[in-house]
């Protein structure tokens, strides 16, 4: 079967009416022999640690895509495998991980860390055993690409990349009508740091006005000095790239030493725990990027809602969506490759075009980057609402 075929996986199945054929002649290369009855997809997350919440979300809704898929008869009759091994948030976890389920586990592809720098941490492994990793929420620029302009041929994403992000951060604070801007940014990790880089330069295209910068390393807990310096620039807007464990307690302080200005960041506010360290008044007037809303009426997305909700018993966030998104993709490259080498599906991913997905239809470009739309989430008395859609 085809990619005509599997590309209805994530919309027709959820629908009900999915019916999976047998692929003819698919053999396997490279980790597995043709011998075995199951596809093994590898999932190396932050499962413990300091961003849990990420790996854990984009787990289950790997856990969600695998169960369908194979309710459905699996992918040429052969059932999929997902083998987790947590990376504990840390660098060197994900090394190890990555090496353990391509050499140990003979992984056919693997889901890569959450984080752009344990995602990093993946591409040497990942290059010498030619194995793609597909990351959900590895947003940095050079994850799939080098500083020489050279393609990492084995690494993938199913998410928007950073400066997308911070310029559609800062399209929408101009759009908002944002006269003085501060930016404040966790300045030890790449992520952050690509984010703010990029909502500045397209702030000051817009003819933004940035009127005050400050940084702030995760594991913070105490931010009142600088949030008292960015006071005094009197901003009405300020823009803070960074995870939700940090953020929650500078949305929490800004409130306290009396900051009323607009906030906004990136997917990486995306967690209950959010809501938890921050409160539901501090997070009054406020905004971030994400893959997707809950609010969106599409079809696809409201069958996604349902079947994870009668697994989980509780409702999705965005990274349970590309986490499930991603392993359709990977099924999707599986199927249309003509073998299980890794090569095979490398090339398959690569050359995905018009793929449905639960965040959003994406064809991969020539950087392994999926072409897709940003939806912007607003905070109303702790619950989180549908505001708009960036398309690229």
């Amino acid at each position: 079967m085809k990619r005509n075929k599997l590309k209805r996986f994530a919309s027709i199945f959820l629908a009900g009416s999915l019916v999976i054929g047998a692929l003819a002649g698919c053999s396997s290369g490279g980790s597995s022999s043709s011998n075995s009855d199951v596809i093994k997809i590898g999932a190396n997350l932050e499962l413990s640690g300091g961003v849990a919440s990420f790996g854990q979300s984009i787990l289950k809704g790997a856990e969600l895509a695998v169960e369908e898929i194979n309710a459905k008869g699996g992918i040429d009759g052969k059932k999929i495998e997902l083998v987790t091994v947590d990376n504990k948030s840390e660098v060197s976890e994900a090394t190890a991980a990555t090496l353990k389920l391509m050499t140990q586990d003979k992984v056919h592809a693997m889901i890569g860390p959450a984080t752009s720098g344990n995602m990093k941490a993946t591409i040497q492994t990942a290059t010498q055993n030619k194995i793609p990793v597909v990351t959900a929420s590895g947003t940095a620029e050079g994850l799939t690409v080098n500083e020489d302009g050279s393609i990492n041929e084995y690494i993938f994403r199913t998410c928007f990349i950073d400066p997308f992000q911070g310029v559609v951060a800062a399209n929408f604070a101009t759009e908002f009508g944002a006269k003085n801007v501060a930016i404040y940014a966790d300045n030890s990790n790449d992520y952050a740091k690509g984010l703010a880089k990029s909502f500045k330069e397209q702030l000051e295209k817009n003819g933004g006005n940035i009127v005050a910068e400050q940084a702030y390393v995760a594991n913070d807990v105490d931010f009142k000095s600088t949030l008292t310096l960015l006071k005094s620039s009197n901003p009405d807007f300020i823009f803070i790239p960074g995870y939700y464990q940090e953020v929650g307690l500078i949305v929490k302080q800004a409130r306290e030493v009396g900051i009323d200005a607009t906030l906004m960041g990136g997917e990486g506010w995306e967690s209950p725990t959010l809501l938890e360290l921050a409160g539901a008044d501090a997070l009054n007037n406020t905004y971030y990027a994400n893959a997707f809303s809950a609010d969106d009426p599409a079809e696809i997305i409201q069958n996604f809602l349902k079947g994870y909700e009668e697994k989980f018993g509780e409702q999705p966030n965005g990274f349970g969506a590309l986490g499930y998104d991603t392993v359709y993709y990977i099924a999707d490259a599986i199927d249309r490759a003509d073998s299980l080498d890794g090569e095979a599906i490398k090339n398959a991913l690569a050359s995905t075009k018009d793929f449905e997905a639960v965040t959003g239809t994406f064809t991969v470009d020539e950087n392994h980057n999926p072409i897709k739309s940003a939806t912007i989430l607003e905070f109303k008395d702790g619950k989180t609402v549908f505001n708009s859609k960036i398309n690229p």
